[in-house]
């Protein structure tokens, strides 16, 4: 299962990203950060918009654990 590569982020933003994120999970702390992945998680999915295209990123996010 393959999603199409067209984002709107290039290496950079996706670094960008990265870090923010990774800083996030350390703010959480690891007590937290579940929960705020998960909240994380439901924002995105909602600005998506298309739960379908969701479970693809989903099944997408489990490979290669």
């Amino acid at each position: 299962m393959t999603e199409p590569t067209s984002t709107g982020l290039d290496l950079e933003g996706l670094e960008t990203v990265y870090d923010a994120l990774a800083q996030a999970i350390d703010a959480a702390g690891p007590e937290h950060a579940a929960r705020m992945l998960t909240k994380l998680a439901l924002l995105n999915a909602h600005a998506l918009g298309d739960a379908q295209r969701f479970q693809n990123h989903l099944q997408l996010a489990l490979q290669d654990l």
